[in-house]
């Protein structure tokens, strides 16, 4: 079992940079394949990014390619998603996702989320 708890959203300017953060509470945080998703009002949940266990593989949609960038910390059982350059359509709900072993990309794969922080870009 895992506990997701995402901070950091809030009102940016388009062009700005953000850092999303995630906390993970529970054991073996490092067993863990994370992603970030989003989700914009009216729109279906989409994957953001994600990182392998070690860290050592990551992979971004090619809509945020370029300008955000995730990493882990397993010593303190965090990821971040660094998101530069923002733009008006990337307001959304971002949320941290878990998903053990294996390697996943649809959020019907990961049983593990948290509750979810704004972002909101304004032009």
């Amino acid at each position: 079992q895992i506990h997701l708890v995402e901070s950091g959203g809030r009102v940016v300017q388009a062009g700005d940079s953000l850092t999303l953060s995630c906390v993970a509470s529970g054991r073996a945080f490092g067993t863990y394949t994370m992603s970030w998703f989003r989700q914009a009002p009216g729109k279906e949940r989409e994957r953001v990014a994600t990182i392998s266990r070690s860290g050592g593989t990551t992979d971004v949609d090619e809509s945020v390619e370029g300008r955000f960038t995730i990493s882990r910390d397993n010593s303190k059982n965090t990821v971040d998603l660094q998101m530069n350059a923002l733009k008006v359509e990337d307001t959304a709900q971002y949320y941290c996702a878990a998903l053990q072993w294996s390697w996943g990309e649809e959020a019907d794969d990961y049983p593990y989320w948290g509750q979810g922080t704004w972002v909101t870009v304004s032009s």
